[in-house]
């Protein structure tokens, strides 16, 4: 036989199926103290929650932090657009109307002579202000509604089922030539109110879903059985599982509710002139598409990619929350 050299770095352990296998010093001392739990078991490791293993793995996702940053820079310059520009978005030269990039005039002018840079940027303001306010209505709505309905059930259910399905009968569009046609006002709360208004059943069916699944888990049954309210239960144990696919599906719609503006604004019934929006800049542009496609290009590039950083935000979260795509 071969002679055995010992060697005083290694030790020898039982594996426990009458075999032995070779251990270092250190995996050695391991086997012999366990600390923190019962013996044979090691050391547990307190498990993460469904929103520590999501955010863990936004934070390595590329998709997420390209999005993230758009996005923010989009919020700074929408809450202070001076620290990037320090002109008037309702100054304008007719002398100048359609001219090109110019020094101090990166973007050149439209055709009624005003800085397309400035108002690109003053733009931003609008947009992020319908689509966070839209989508905060939209998600607090729908989701007490479709919440309560899913939770109670009943006839207050069935009432709430037939009018979502009146709701997404209406073409968004169509239904904001009709509304906002007769409205004269020239700020942004009509456009919101009118994107609450029909926006509200998606998210109500979203959380009516996912309450019905919550609600029949056994650790809410368990609490039911333990005397629990309704409060409580829908507020400890229900809402905090059944709220990741609403904000994954309101994220999403964010970039959704941006478009749908600047398409009514384009058609003339959402915001109107002096308001500065991307929508009204790209129907003016239009009609001098050959002489000056400057005018048109900038605001219609931030728009695509605004609307791409929320639509790609919403992916990145839904991919993160979703244990089956893990």
């Amino acid at each position: 036989m071969p002679e055995q050299h010992f060697d005083p770095d290694r030790a020898i352990a039982g594996t426990g199926m009458g075999g032995t296998m070779d251990l270092g010093v250190d995996e050695a001392e391991t086997l012999e103290k366990v600390p923190g739990g019962p013996e044979g078991t090691g050391p547990r490791e307190k498990p993460r929650s469904l929103w520590s293993d999501a955010w863990h793995d936004l934070r390595r996702n590329p998709v997420f932090i390209v999005s993230a940053l758009v996005i923010l820079f989009l919020v700074v310059i929408s809450l202070w657009p001076s620290l990037i520009t320090s002109g008037s978005p309702l100054k304008c030269d007719l002398a100048k109307a359609q001219e090109g990039s110019q020094p101090g005039h990166p973007f050149g002018f439209n055709g009624q002579g005003c800085d397309v840079y400035t108002r690109t940027v003053y733009g931003a303001r609008t947009s992020v202000t319908v689509g966070v306010c839209a989508t905060l209505g939209v998600a607090i709505l729908g989701s007490v509604l479709g919440a309560l309905a899913g939770y109670f059930g009943g006839v207050g259910d069935s009432v709430l089922s037939r009018i979502t399905d009146v709701f997404f009968a209406i073409p968004v569009v169509l239904g904001g030539l009709v509304l906002l046609s007769v409205i004269t006002s020239n700020t942004v709360w009509p456009v919101i109110g009118f994107i609450v208004l029909l926006g509200w059943p998606q998210l109500s069916r979203i959380a009516r879903g996912s309450v019905i699944t919550a609600k029949q888990n056994d650790y809410v049954q368990a609490a039911r059985a333990l005397g629990a309210s309704h409060s409580r239960l829908m507020l400890r144990h229900i809402a905090p599982n059944a709220i990741a696919p609403v904000i994954v599906v309101a994220t999403i719609a964010l970039g959704t509710y941006i478009s749908l503006e600047a398409t009514l604004s384009y058609l003339g019934v959402g915001l109107k002139p002096p308001s500065v929006s991307w929508g009204i800049d790209i129907s003016a542009a239009s009609p001098y598409i050959r002489n000056a496609p400057h005018a048109l290009l900038w605001p219609s590039g931030a728009l695509a990619i605004t609307v791409l950083a929320f639509i790609m935000l919403g992916d990145a979260v839904r991919d993160a929350l979703d244990p089956k795509l893990r």
